[in-house]
């Protein structure tokens, strides 16, 4: 399954009982997700296809409907479960200076067209996301992923050139 989806949100709650639900999701991406038209939820045992009615975002959370689920009885046994996309799917929705995590995940990093070390993972400080980079030394750095700092990204090479600053890889 990996391969072929991605997860991009979590029913968190119903809201109301006409099958609305709370929807859990990384904040900055609401273009994104109103752009996603199939989804799959993911049960103990299959993937559930859905199809959004609405999307419906506040300051705070985004209220959802499934075309599929009218009543609050078909939204509860899905409280918790996780969301997923088509890969190809979500990718078509990226800008062209955005990435999928699970593609960063594993690249090599690269400083003067040196090995420096490799992406374990990507999380966000609330200003910027931050590339978890183990270098050589075994050590983790946090690099913010940034166009000063990451000078280019290679999906296809699976390489990401960082610029040479003192202190950013130890």
């Amino acid at each position: 399954m990996k391969n072929k989806y991605i997860s991009f949100g979590k029913i968190l709650n119903f809201h109301g009982v006409k099958g609305e639900f709370k929807l859990g999701y990384t904040k900055g991406r609401e273009s994104w997700v109103e752009k996603l038209d199939k989804v799959y939820i993911e049960t103990e045992d299959s993937l559930i296809p859905a199809t959004f009615q609405y999307v419906k975002f506040t300051p705070k959370s985004a209220v959802a409907k499934f075309k599929e689920f009218d009543n609050i009885n078909d939204i509860i046994p899905l409280k918790g479960c996780v969301l997923y996309v088509e890969k190809d799917k979500a990718e078509e929705n990226l800008d062209d200076d955005e990435f999928l995590i699970n593609d960063l995940i594993g690249m090599e990093v690269y400083v003067n067209d040196k090995f420096s070390g490799v992406i374990t993972g990507v999380s966000n400080n609330g200003a910027s996301d931050l590339l978890s980079v183990k270098t050589k030394s075994g050590n983790i750095s946090l690099v913010p992923f940034v166009k000063a700092i990451v000078t280019e990204v290679n999906i296809n090479s699976r390489k990401i050139t960082l610029v040479d600053m003192e202190g950013l890889l130890e």
